[in-house]
């Protein structure tokens, strides 16, 4: 039963889509998708890992503040015009992170999915339009160490300040392990 609902929300947003999608082109939105997001997981995840061990979450947040987006850019800028990354959440950190429009809807449904006890599928796909495509990776707190900058920072008063005032209207604390923190959101044209 659960297979069958995942299966069947994981495609929702393309069955309810008013336009017809070939098989062919779904599998290569899927395949583009999984790519570019795996490519800027990994490309965050190595240098905020590296500035974590160096420096702790004082340089893991700084990192973030200062370099994700221009790493973010340069694989955005790797794929070419017809392809767009980025991340989004619904207690997004900066404001840049805010979902627009529809992505709001499916992260919600994300959240609402996850806190039901709904295991996430790996990825949604959302037709925008006749040529464009969204595919969206559920990103969750799935290690301990995401909970030093997104758990309980209280404790690091020096964390805490500095992501008080580089972040005055920061959502991004309080989760617990295995919450969903957001998603990484891959804009397709055909």
């Amino acid at each position: 039963m659960k297979k069958t609902l995942l299966i069947a929300l994981s495609t929702l947003t393309l069955l309810a889509n008013p336009y017809e999608s070939n098989k062919e082109e779904l599998d290569s939105v899927i395949k583009t998708g999984k790519e570019v997001s795996t490519t800027l997981l990994k490309t965050l995840g190595k240098n905020l890992k590296g500035e974590m061990k160096a420096g702790g979450p004082m340089a893991a947040a700084q990192f973030c503040s200062t370099k994700a987006y221009a790493l973010t850019a340069s694989v955005d800028k790797k794929y070419g015009k017809d392809i767009s990354v980025k991340r989004i959440s619904l207690k997004e950190r900066n404001p840049a992170n805010k979902p627009e429009g529809q992505e709001r809807v499916i992260l919600e449904s994300m959240d609402t999915m996850q806190k039901s006890g709904v295991i996430l599928p790996e990825y949604f796909v959302e037709r925008v339009t006749n040529d464009t495509y969204k595919y969206y990776r559920p990103l969750t707190i799935n290690k301990q160490v995401c909970l030093k900058c997104h758990g309980d920072i209280a404790k690091n008063q020096k964390l805490s300040n500095y992501l008080n005032k580089t972040y005055p209207h920061d959502k991004a604390t309080g989760y617990s392990l295995g919450d969903l923190r957001g998603a990484v959101v891959v804009t397709i044209k055909k």
